[in-house]
């Protein structure tokens, strides 16, 4: 390695891990016993359980066992984000002082509620609820292009007569059996007058929101088999982020030193996991994140995986040399001759089915994918003496710092600080520019990042 870029590498890591304020100061673990290594998975069906914890988590959802119509609809329009408009509306059984006229009201309006009799209080039937979820999902127009000959063949794998209901039901229930919407093994909760349950209830809502785009994002699982070629198609097509607006102030932010870099990302790859479940790791280097799925397989975990494109942006100074070309970073000169580069990089968002195997990707890490010395053996490529990964909510053995974030639009830059430095930050941004608005939230980072963050040893 030259010494150029052994330099850049240093400086890369740095903007890659922290974008600390300058004013800030600067024994092997191993994992438990390994698992049984994760076997390669097939499709997944997701279970109405995780609909569930996912509704609870992101809108405080949570359905009762008998579910009312009312209740129905004012969880599946808050939950789909659904809103009424100006425009009035009048129910014959609901006043406009009801808890379920809002919900009612922008659902009559976007054409999911058909009727002005909303019967609030009543029990949702289990068929009426997947049309409902049907109409909600936007599929509408392609139910009602079946044939009813084609509907009826459909609704045939279903415990109804088709022949005793009207033409449009059976075209609803008909694409919510061919499109997945109704998964088979629910089709027996369709039972001639059965009340939806708690159960299809939540998959029914969660499954909108996956129709909507509203749920989770991932481009696969730890155990799939095709998780390796999704991922490096996924760095492959990622490139440097780019926001003028935006870097107009935070790149006038670190040529001024006011801070010593930031990240920039895009919001349309953020996964929308579950927080308790999930944490999210950095890097830069494709090899080291394809070796790191084989790592969690071989350790017996398995994940939702989400690609999340970043660039780094530091000050590479003008001794250290030209800095080149490369399809990995771009370099702008600024004033004083030094240059601002911007480095290519990716954050991996994981979500865990259990809270237990969320906590054990700290060991595993400590002892596969952390430097400790220099030409360090039975570490997988490209590993950091300085790993970062953090989870939004608290974890044994990590330690809480803040992020302090930028957003205009889609794209958005954060720097990441000790918490009693998080003020220092928001006041540099606003030097820069007085009306920006700084959103700052604590989280929980390893300790080797947060020993970084401190000016501690590794």
């Amino acid at each position: 390695m030259t010494v150029l870029s052994a330099k850049r590498n240093t400086f890369l890591l740095t903007a890659a891990l922290s974008a600390a304020l300058l004013v800030a100061g600067q024994s092997a673990a191993y994992a438990s016993p390994a698992s049984p290594a994760a076997a390669p998975t097939a499709d997944k069906e997701i279970s109405s359980a995780e609909y569930a914890a996912f509704l609870k988590d992101k809108f405080g959802v949570t359905l009762p066992a008998n579910v009312t119509r009312g209740e129905f609809f004012a969880d599946l329009v808050r939950s789909t984000s659904l809103a009424p408009t100006d425009e009035a509306v009048s129910f014959k059984d609901l006043s406009a002082t009801s808890p379920y006229y809002d919900a009612a009201k922008a659902l009559y309006q976007n054409g999911v509620l058909a009727s002005d009799t909303v019967n609030a209080a009543k029990p949702l039937g289990a068929a009426n609820a997947v049309q409902t979820a049907v109409r909600a999902a936007g599929l509408k127009e392609l139910a009602y292009s079946y044939p009813r000959a084609k509907a009826e063949k459909a609704v045939a794998k279903l415990p109804v007569k088709a022949s005793a209901l009207d033409l449009k039901t059976v075209q609803e229930l008909a694409v919510a059996v061919d499109t997945g919407l109704l998964p088979a093994d629910y089709y027996n909760q369709l039972q001639p007058n059965a009340a939806v349950t708690a159960d299809l209830a939540n998959l029914l809502i969660g499954k909108t929101l996956v129709f909507k785009g509203q749920f989770k994002h991932y481009i696969g699982y730890v155990g799939d088999a095709d998780i390796y070629t999704k991922l490096t198609d996924a760095y492959n097509e990622s490139a440097i982020i780019k926001s003028d607006e935006l870097q107009k102030i935070v790149d006038t932010a670190l040529e001024k030193g006011l801070v010593t870099g930031y990240n920039l990302k895009d919001s349309h790859f953020e996964p929308n996991f579950v927080e308790s479940l999930s944490l999210v790791y950095g890097h830069s280097d494709l090899h080291h994140a394809l070796q790191l799925i084989g790592l969690l397989r071989s350790e017996g975990l398995d994940a939702k995986v989400q690609f999340e494109p970043k660039t780094s942006a530091f000050v590479y100074l003008k001794e250290w040399g030209e800095p080149g070309v490369s399809e990995q970073y771009e370099v702008k000169q600024i004033a004083n001759g030094n240059y601002i580069e911007y480095a290519k990089e990716f954050d991996i968002a994981f979500e865990f089915a259990t809270a237990a195997d969320k906590a054990r990707f700290n060991a595993v890490v400590n002892a596969y994918a952390k430097k400790n010395e220099e030409n360090q053996q039975g570490l997988i490529a490209g590993s950091w003496w300085q790993p970062l990964y953090y989870s939004l909510t608290p974890l044994p053995e990590y330690k809480e710092i803040t992020n302090n974030k930028i957003a205009i639009g889609r794209y958005y830059a954060q720097s990441f600080s000790l918490k009693e430095q998080s003020q220092a930050v928001i006041d540099g941004f606003k030097q820069v520019d007085p009306s920006v608005k700084v959103e700052s939230y604590d989280f929980w980072t390893d300790v080797p990042f947060f020993n970084y963050l401190n000016g501690e040893p590794l």
